[in-house]
């Protein structure tokens, strides 16, 4: 039975409600306990294959955990212990590429993760796992096509940049970003991708623009960046995101 674990934050708060209206699936909440904390997960099933959604951004109350305070230990951990056969990771991004205008969805290829905090499950000895290829070409492969269908393009050569937030970027550290090779910046892939190299489970990144980043909005480069419409937009990129799911779901009971 193939089994996905999704990652997801911004603008996916319905996306189980989408994946459990298609053919009939059910679905369940469960907690799992973590060493870094409880990870709220919602299962959906179908007849032959299972999804473990976890929202990145879950917090005991009603307010939604920032980015600079995700402990992603504990979602990644959760991840892993769903027996997965792939990991997908659902990353909202602000676009520097022609290529992934806003309300696009595209697959990444590569990350530049400069930031200072070190992300690992081994404190007590030095595991240098590989990082050479971070993402499944196999189902980079299914997620394009599918894309391709959806939304009648797939950029999937994108490099996505890490940078903490909670703030946006400004325009000068978008430029210099561009110039070591990333295509668009996100807040949450760069942790998420260095923990699950450490358990070498397939893993692929789909990532959503949901704006232009700071100083690149076409004609208007002083166009701020609000953060409720880029959730807004976001949300509307959820149908393609499901689209891939099932794909790679049945690409996996196919090739099983």
């Amino acid at each position: 039975m193939p089994r996905i674990s999704v990652l997801c934050g911004t603008g996916m708060s319905g996306l189980s409600s989408i994946l459990k209206d298609i053919e009939g699936r059910q679905s369940e909440k469960l907690v799992l306990e973590s060493p870094w904390g409880l990870v709220p997960i919602e299962v959906v099933s179908g007849e032959s294959d299972q999804v473990f959604v976890i929202d990145r951004h879950h917090s005991k109350g009603s307010e939604r955990t920032p980015p600079h305070r995700i402990e992603h230990r504990a979602n990644v951990y959760a991840a892993i212990s769903c027996n997965p056969d792939a990991i997908l990771s659902i990353n909202s991004v602000g676009s520097f590429s022609e290529n992934l205008p806003p309300g696009t969805v595209g697959v990444a290829s590569d990350v530049l993760d400069l930031s200072t905090k070190p992300w690992s499950f081994y404190d007590d000895e030095a595991i240098h796992s590989d990082r050479t290829c971070p993402f499944d070409q196999d189902i980079i492969s299914v997620c394009k096509e599918q894309l391709e269908e959806t939304q009648g393009v797939a950029p999937s050569t994108l490099v996505v940049a890490q940078c903490t937030g909670p703030q946006f970027e400004t325009p000068s550290e978008i430029n210099a970003l561009e110039k070591l090779g990333a295509h668009v910046v996100g807040m949450t892939l760069g942790p998420e991708q260095r923990l699950v190299s450490e358990y070498e489970i397939p893993h692929v990144s789909l990532v959503c623009s949901s704006n232009w980043a700071a100083g690149r909005t076409p004609g208007d480069p002083t166009a701020e960046i609000d953060h409720y419409a880029v959730d807004t937009i976001a949300s509307k990129m959820r149908e393609s995101l499901v689209a891939c799911v099932i794909s790679v779901l049945q690409s996996m009971q196919n090739n099983n």
